[in-house]
């Protein structure tokens, strides 16, 4: 697998949230900023996108109106990437938190040529808030963001190493797959991103890597094509 220059990093709330399962771990965090500054240092370009999961699972409500559910799902992505955002400064990275929706000042409007602009000055550009529209997970701004930003790959930082045939928590013998193509992800039904992001990748070609975020410089080896995830290919 390739060596990459401009990536768009996808993080799980959850996988933030190390063994606290909710809100931050601060020491995972970082450790994610330390491996990101050592990508740009190499001249990697690092766009982000976090979910909300360590805070907010709306969809397992079944009181909550689902739009509403989805634009507190959004907010969770805020908060996120403002603390994200703070952390990697404090080793020292510029940072530039972007939305599809204005946030005060919190954010900014997302414009692609300041994004691609911002990724070239060696800023780290985080894509919170998803979509900005109901019904669209994380997922979907994840190859969105992605396409519109011509990145090379998206590389997919999850609590699991990568796709496996059956649960590995459940089942000692599960087979992880080193590749996969998207189209068997669309036609079985996989579940490894939800079927419309899966489409929208296949359909503009873009690749993704899953990879276990809390593997020793699981980042760096997804940038530089020696992670022992899983390849998708599109």
């Amino acid at each position: 697998m390739a060596k990459y220059k401009r990536v768009l990093l996808k993080l799980s709330g959850e996988a933030l949230a190390g063994d606290k399962h909710q809100g931050f771990d601060e020491k995972t965090v970082l450790e994610v900023a330390r491996q990101v500054k050592g990508a740009v240092e190499e001249g990697k370009q690092v766009a982000i996108v976090i979910g909300g999961g360590n805070f907010w699972r709306g969809r397992t409500s079944e009181n909550m109106d689902r739009v509403k559910a989805d634009q507190i799902g959004m907010l969770a992505t805020v908060m996120n990437c403002i603390y994200a955002a703070d952390m990697f400064r404090t080793v020292g990275l510029k940072t530039r938190i972007m939305s599809p929706f204005v946030c005060g000042n919190v954010t900014e409007l997302f414009r692609k040529d300041e994004a691609v602009a911002a990724l070239e000055n060696q800023e780290v550009v985080f894509f919170a808030g998803g979509t900005g529209h109901p019904y669209f997970s994380t997922d979907m701004s994840t190859v969105l963001m992605a396409i519109e930003i011509e990145a090379d790959v998206i590389l997919s930082g999850k609590a699991i190493d990568g796709v496996y045939d059956s649960d590995p928590k459940t089942n000692p013998n599960a087979k992880k797959y080193d590749t996969m193509n998207m189209k068997d992800i669309v036609d079985q039904q996989l579940g490894v991103i939800d079927l419309a992001s899966a489409v929208l990748a296949m359909e503009n070609h873009m690749p993704m890597m899953l990879f276990g975020l809390n593997d020793e410089d699981s980042i760096i080896k997804a940038m530089t094509g020696r992670s022992n995830g899983t390849y998708i290919e599109a």
